[in-house]
């Protein structure tokens, strides 16, 4: 089958087996082949809002490529040669500058900026715009939040072109926080047309439109099928993309994927299969990989659903998992592994290993402990939208926890609905992923462990000492104190690790595959494509 074929013929994807759902793109030849780019994964975005509620991550990718923030980060080219994102400098976006003093920072707005209907973007877009992440609540909030932006009297627009932050406390975090994919700068006014009584942030029209002015617009979206995205002609906040168009396909069958991308038909297969990534690197496919920054694959256990509110039987779980297999089996080798380590105290690096590993006589003897030596029954919940490497995971840890008595049912929840599961904190007993946008434990810890209890807290943990130990990092980040920095981070890993609501698997790392003709792929830490550093050039 070649490219033009799988672009328009809905009988060869039948073919293809499983593709039959792919509409025909009649628009697709119209365009220069060297200026579209035919992207391919298992899942895509529920929304096309980043603030919505259960937003899923592929959601990130629209709001990175279809709106912009005040600022962003620089990129950088590592030992191996490709790129990613580059923490330690921060770049500009909408805001040609900004001025840091004790009490604020102040951005400067380029004038030229517009939003896709043309309107410009001001100071007033940019408040309106932070008023909204900090109040809708959910993950929008909690992620504000992490860099002290808590408020709606913290910002303010001083003028037409500039905007500024107050402080609430000194946080190494809050400018890293703004250039992350949340704060995105809405059209205030279109926004503002749609707003409701019942929906003042226009929550339900952002759901399913665009509102933004970055260097791509959606043409089309059809949920669990494809998002058609055409460039932004007009946009001034960097260099204008080589592509001009952009069509991502949701193809559920790794093997169909893996076919695609084979034959030529796809230019890029994204966030690949461990096995998949592994035999196409083996028969020189260019393909690319990185660790997952601050991320991890994890076992999360409810605190709040007996058993698991008891530490024991937490331990035991962690003790009866097949971390090995699941290692060779699930990740074929391609994965750091966070197991089997010395300790379950840090030893200076993170994500870090804890000293769990499996031992099944040891399993027993906790639930003993526990006195529950006769077993208990609990359900594994999954995404399905990443079930080909969560559903192998759940399978596996489901035959090794009933060798200790543990039976086992598995509940695949659809990926457009995970957020909303998670958001519940109902599910006693899941296999899930999370990786934090900013590099650093405290951050990870903040989402995940704190007594905030953020939606990634999905094991709804309370511990009044650990939250000391996040809120001492995150203190001593910001007045530059390295020595008790580095021992609060010592001190909350163990915390964490000893009482394990959390049993970390595995760093995956992030892969795809391209075309030889494809180029410019970067790195970042929100784990999707950005469209405007690629390009594409013909055989």
């Amino acid at each position: 089958m070649n490219r033009r074929k799988f672009l328009h013929s809905a009988s060869a994807a039948t073919v293809m087996g499983g593709l039959a759902s792919l509409t025909p793109i009649s628009l697709a030849l119209a365009q220069s082949r060297q200026e579209t780019l035919l992207v391919i994964s298992e899942n895509g975005p529920n929304s096309l809002d980043v603030q919505g509620v259960g937003t899923n991550r592929p959601g990130y990718e629209v709001a990175w490529n279809c709106y912009d923030r005040l600022i962003t980060y620089a990129l950088k080219t590592l030992p191996d040669g490709s790129r990613s994102y580059d923490q330690q400098t921060i770049a500009p976006e909408l805001a040609e500058r900004w001025d840091v003093d004790p009490k604020g920072v102040t951005f400067h707005l380029r004038k030229d900026a517009t939003f896709h209907d043309g309107a410009p973007v001001t100071a007033a877009d940019a408040k309106w715009s932070f008023d909204r992440a900090v109040s809708v609540g959910g993950f929008p909030a909690s992620q504000m939040a992490a860099g002290s932006l808590l408020k709606q009297e913290q910002f303010t627009a001083v003028d037409d072109y500039t905007f500024r932050v107050d402080f609430l406390k000194p946080d190494a975090l809050t400018l890293p926080d703004i250039a992350v994919v949340i704060p995105v700068i809405y059209n205030s006014a279109l926004m503002r047309k749609n707003v409701t009584e019942k929906d003042p942030w226009a929550m339900e029209f952002a759901r399913t439109n665009m509102a933004g002015g970055g260097a791509f617009k959606v043409e089309k979206w059809t949920p669990g099928t494809e998002v058609i995205y055409i460039r932004n002609d007009g946009w001034k906040c960097g260099p204008l993309p080589q592509l001009k168009r952009v069509i991502w396909r949701m193809v559920p069958s790794a093997g169909n994927r893996r076919a695609l991308i084979e034959r030529g038909d796809a230019d890029v297969s994204f966030d690949m299969q461990s096995k998949d990534y592994a035999e196409l690197k083996a028969m020189k496919v260019p393909v690319a990989a990185n660790p997952i920054s601050n991320g991890m694959f994890c076992i999360e256990l409810n605190v709040t659903k007996p058993p698991f509110d008891n530490v024991k039987v937490r331990q035991a779980v962690a003790y009866a998992v097949p971390y090995q297999k699941i290692m060779d089996a699930v990740f074929f080798g391609e994965a750091k592994p966070l197991f089997g380590g010395e300790s379950n105290t840090s030893g200076g690096t993170w994500p870090s290993a804890t000293s769990y590993k499996t031992d099944l006589t040891k399993a027993k003897a906790l639930l003993a402990e526990a006195g529950m030596s006769g077993g208990f029954e609990t359900t594994i919940s999954l995404d399905i939208g990443q079930g080909t490497t969560s559903e192998p995971i759940a399978v596996l840890v489901q035959e090794s926890l009933a060798a200790i008595g543990i039976k086992t049912s598995i509940n695949k929840v659809p990926g457009s609905n995970w957020r909303g599961e998670m958001l519940k904190k109902s599910m006693p007993f899941m296999i899930n992923f999370f990786s934090g946008w900013l590099d650093y434990p405290e951050y990870f810890f903040f989402l995940t462990y704190h007594g905030q209890n953020a939606v990634f807290n999905t094991m709804s943990y309370q511990n009044p000492v650990l939250d000391k130990e996040i809120d001492a990092a995150r203190a001593t980040a910001a007045t530059g104190d390295t020595v008790a920095y580095e021992a609060a981070v010592k001190r909350m890993v163990t915390i964490a690790y000893d009482d394990v609501p959390r049993i970390p698997l595995v760093q995956p790392y992030l892969s795809l595959a391209m075309q030889k003709g494809v180029s410019g792929y970067t790195y970042w830490f929100h784990r999707q494509l950005d469209y405007r550093t690629l390009s594409k050039t013909m055989a």
